[in-house]
């Protein structure tokens, strides 16, 4: 059975490249082999070099199995953090008070 790769839009397919080419970059600082950060990630070499070269038919699993890997795991809770178009869309579908709410009487 072979994977499907997914259709991605050139400009997609380039952010994903530079993103394996980022953990490409991560593990040469570290100066750890390839060998070494897939031993740790649990996963193959063929699946790392498939990650650092932006490969869109790898699991998410496996990026942050290199991303703990390389001791780098809190980065994943970056993605998405600052969602500033999905709060404003939030924000619009907020309902609007209309009366200030009604105090209690203190007895």
């Amino acid at each position: 059975m072979s994977k499907q790769t997914p259709l991605l839009l050139p400009q997609n397919a380039e952010l994903l490249a530079q993103m394996g080419e980022q953990f490409k970059l991560a593990r040469l600082r570290r100066k750890l082999s390839a060998e070494l950060v897939a031993e740790r990630a649990s996963i193959s070499r063929a699946t790392l070099w498939a990650i650092e070269k932006g490969s869109p038919t790898v699991a998410i699993g496996s990026y942050l199995a290199v991303l703990v890997a390389l001791g780098l795991k809190q980065d994943i809770l970056l993605l998405a953090k600052d969602d500033i178009i999905g709060r404003t869309y939030q924000d619009l579908q907020l309902p609007l008070r209309k009366r200030a709410p009604k105090e209690k009487k203190e007895s």
